[in-house]
């Protein structure tokens, strides 16, 4: 692997990590209503930084494989929609649209996962935990949404 790669692709997912610094979750957050099966708060950047570096490495690979135009326009998409549920559901208090895009995030990294395999299985295995944590994240938001309608409904930018 040419580790300049692996850096670039390290970077583009450490900017997708930036905005939990931008639009931490806050007093706001804190006071909705959980499962109780909410990952502790030190999870959060433990897993992230885990799935960060296996997604880089799977980039990483995939960039160097023959016929991955796919592949790399789908993990293009998945770090797009990645960088963009952070500032939806924190910054806009937006739990509806922050489930939208975690539900395009999670084709995206479905799909990215099966066009990583095509060219790098173990680039598409790489993915596969990264799946599983958006899966849970899909599966906190819905729980989040159901448990707090009135400020589902609202505009997201209620007060605690």
């Amino acid at each position: 692997m040419v580790w300049v790669l692996f850096v670039i692709f390290l970077a583009a997912c450490f900017a997708a990590g930036t905005t939990g610094a931008m639009f931490p979750p806050g007093e706001w957050y804190r006071t909705l209503n959980k499962p109780t099966w909410t990952p502790p708060d030190w999870l959060f950047p433990v897993a992230w930084t885990t799935l960060y570096l296996c997604m880089a490495t799977a980039g990483a690979r995939a960039a160097l494989a023959e016929d991955n135009a796919l592949a790399m326009a789908l993990w293009s998409l998945q770090i797009a929609l990645n960088t963009l549920w952070t500032p939806v559901f924190f910054g806009l208090r937006n739990i509806r649209a922050g489930m939208a895009v975690l539900a395009a995030l999670w084709l995206a990294v479905a799909a990215s996962c099966v066009a990583l395999w095509d060219v790098d299985w173990i680039a598409g295995l790489l993915f596969l935990p990264y799946l599983a944590w958006v899966t849970v994240a899909g599966a906190l938001n819905a729980a989040v949404w159901r448990l707090n309608p009135d400020v589902a409904r609202g505009s997201g930018a209620a007060t605690a």
